[in-house]
């Protein structure tokens, strides 16, 4: 199993920070390098506890479809959206926000376990751990814009 960590700073409402991070439309905004759009379930506004959303986006060169789930939320301070169909072995990717003295932390933790046994364990060490931790930070810097915009 494979864990990434990453922490972000906004100075903005903890719920506009929140809603952000749920917004399928501005995923959508923030995945435009990787052509990622909404295919089904929840496909624009925001995504609850329990809802779905397919995302089908391009990544090395191939399209791939995800499908994940909302399986925890509790508003405005954390949920879980897990994969439920995709290329992983198993994906979850946890979203905390904790309200500090003028800003609102926001802690990203992505576990994922890669299919293919060694083969996998190869590609995930060579490239796909940097390419999604570039995609996270991306993802970050574009919510960031968004959330702290007046």
């Amino acid at each position: 199993m494979t864990t990434i960590k990453i922490t972000t700073n906004y100075f903005a409402p903890i719920e506009k920070v929140f809603d952000t991070n749920r917004n399928i439309d501005i995923h959508q905004q923030s995945a435009s390098k990787t052509k990622e759009v909404a295919i089904a379930g929840i496909t624009s506004g925001l995504i609850n506890k329990n809802e779905t959303v397919t995302w089908k986006g391009k990544h090395f060169g191939v399209y791939l479809t995800h499908q994940s789930l909302i399986s925890e939320m509790i508003y405005p301070t954390y949920f879980i959206d897990e994969q439920l169909k995709g290329q992983f072995k198993s994906f979850k990717h946890q979203h905390f926000f904790e309200q500090k003295e003028n800003f609102v932390e926001v802690t990203d933790v992505l576990e994922y376990e890669t299919p293919y046994g060694i083969f996998g364990t190869l590609f995930d060490k060579i490239v796909l751990k940097k390419h999604l931790t570039n995609f996270i930070l991306h993802r970050n810097a574009v919510l960031k814009n968004l959330a702290e915009k007046k």
